[in-house]
């Protein structure tokens, strides 16, 4: 059974950093995509960034302020945010995802982890 787990959210004044973590039980994340997604309220869920064993990719509005890396050894995600604004505010989830001859074979999402903002 795969279980992604995320921690690490909480209130933050702008400006202000935090560190999510994703840790994975069932999967190998050096096997797969993983990236961090957010849903704001009312708003669609969108990606914020991924890493491969191709390298990373970030959302341009996170780009410069947001930093994903993994730790095999301990099989875990991180996203380091820092220059937090009002608008990161959302649910920040972690997904897994294996791809295949451009198609996608399976993945798995964590419960969410919130991340609120404050000006």
């Amino acid at each position: 059974q795969v279980q992604l787990v995320e921690s690490g959210g909480g209130l933050v004044q702008a400006g202000g950093s935090l560190r999510l973590s994703c840790a994975a039980s069932g999967i190998i994340f050096s096997n797969n995509d993983v990236g961090w997604y957010r849903q704001a309220p009312g708003k669609q869920r969108e990606l914020v960034a991924t890493i491969a064993n191709g390298g990373t990719k970030y959302a341009d509005s996170v780009k410069g302020r947001f930093t994903i890396s993994r730790e095999n050894a301990e099989n875990t995600v991180y996203l380091q945010m820092n220059s937090l604004q009002p608008e990161d505010t959302a649910v920040y989830y972690c997904n897994a995802r294996r791809l295949y001859r451009g198609g996608l074979m399976y993945e798995y999402w964590g419960q969410g982890t919130q991340v609120t903002v404050s000006s």
